[in-house]
């Protein structure tokens, strides 16, 4: 650390938070216009920057405004504890009249969206669902960084095998809690170069994620639909679980995040995987497909707020219209792929977010307006597929309980 990075990393803040965009592609361009710094400066730089989103209010109380040098020196004196006399060679004079400025104010009486980390009108509808005390845990889950979980691709390898890899090379990898194909890692590290990722016997994928493609619960040789596909982590896990059989669709509006997919498939070794641009979800050439599906799983487009770990300038872009917005498309994506379903067949509905009116409304008044179908038991399915976890009729996945990415799903069953 010097201050040349040091004043290199105000830049990618003052970047991230005045200009649209998510912060990971600014920070990406942002690295590639800046090619003299090494891995470990880059992840200096990156630690900063997601740092001081995750604690932004936080630290714009203690600074004074949100000016990004302020906020970088409020970070690294209240949130990582620099004393003044380690940062002594590293800030400048008014730097460091800043820094004594900043550890002696007082955080006494901050209210309780200051507390979470979260713009009020967030704060106050995870208040009103979840109770004040549990509201702040969540909130507090979600100023650390997620862990690094990894997916075992059953057609190719299998967790003991992966395991075993990764514990020769000492890297601290465990059994996930729930997920029988999960591998965790406790630190970020790049994996992109591991011959078992080259090879496509692994597949970075939050356990939540993996939960997910189980509670979708696949059968060999069946018809299977993923709605919203986008870079196909699902698709691939649900391609693994029929074990190469069957037929899976991979449906997206965009071009390039199928692309992507594309990409995965060949490491994969999958080869009853198809993926389809469509134009929304109503595109016509959906029509034939009505009624051919046993599983049609809806990961609907979201606000994200379950994955603040990985995204947290999410919570200081959401506003309470784009949630609004959300709910309108959520519901009409979910009652054009209801029609996918074949009798007997189900649907599934998931989100990545935490608010009620993305996660259980949407799913009531879907059951209310479509009373050929019924809520199946999440726990049931999971417990068929030996997962030994119970949140209940729905699946509800929290960061301060599981130790995931925030998720909700719902399962529908056709009935005639």
């Amino acid at each position: 650390m010097n201050q040349n990075i040091l004043r290199s990393t105000s830049i990618a803040l003052a970047d991230v938070l005045g200009n649209p965009g998510p912060a990971d592609a600014k920070l990406g361009k942002f690295f590639r216009e800046h090619r003299e710094f090494g891995n470990k400066e880059r992840g200096w730089i990156a630690e900063a920057v997601y740092g001081v989103l995750r604690r932004r209010s936080f630290l714009a109380y203690l600074a004074g405004n949100e000016d990004p040098r302020r906020l970088l020196v409020a970070w690294l004196v209240r949130v990582q504890g620099n004393s003044l006399r380690e940062l002594d060679e590293l800030l400048n004079q008014q730097q460091k009249e800043w820094a004594q400025e900043i550890k002696a104010k007082s955080t006494d009486g901050l209210s309780p969206a200051i507390q979470a980390d979260l713009p009020e009108w967030l704060w106050e509808r995870l208040e009103s669902q979840y109770g004040a005390e549990e509201a702040l845990a969540i909130a507090r889950s979600m100023h650390k960084s997620a862990s690094l979980d990894l997916r075992v691709n059953l057609v190719k390898s299998n967790r003991d095998e992966v395991l075993a890899r990764f514990n020769s090379e000492k890297a601290g990898a465990e059994a996930t809690p729930y997920s029988p194909t999960g591998i965790r890692l406790p630190q970020r590290m790049s994996i992109n170069r591991h011959p078992f990722f080259v090879d496509g016997k692994i597949e970075v994928q939050d356990e939540g994620s993996q939960l997910l493609a189980l509670l979708v619960a696949p059968k060999r040789g069946e018809m299977i639909a993923d709605f919203c596909a986008g870079a196909g982590g699902k698709s691939l896990a649900m391609g693994a679980l029929m074990r190469n059989t069957g037929r899976l669709y991979a449906f997206d509006v965009s071009e390039k995040r199928l692309h992507n997919l594309g990409q995965r498939l060949k490491r994969s070794g999958l080869s009853n995987l198809h993926s389809q641009v469509i134009s929304s979800e109503s595109d016509p050439k959906l029509k034939r497909l009505n009624g051919k599906f046993n599983r049609v799983l809806v990961d609907a487009p979201c606000s994200g707020l379950g994955t603040l770990r990985r995204n947290p300038d999410l919570k200081w872009k959401q506003t309470p219209n784009d949630i609004t917005e959300l709910t309108a498309k959520q519901t009409a994506i979910l009652t054009r792929a209801a029609k996918l379903v074949k009798a007997g067949g189900r649907l599934i509905y998931a989100t990545c977010s935490l608010l009620a009116e993305e996660n259980e409304q949407v799913a009531e008044a879907f059951l209310a307006a479509h009373p050929q179908f019924k809520l199946v038991n999440a726990a049931e399915i999971l417990a068929q597929q030996q997962v030994e976890l119970d949140t209940g009729t729905y699946l509800k996945l929290l960061p301060h309980q599981h130790e995931t990415d925030g998720f909700f799903a719902a399962v529908f069953e056709l009935t005639n």
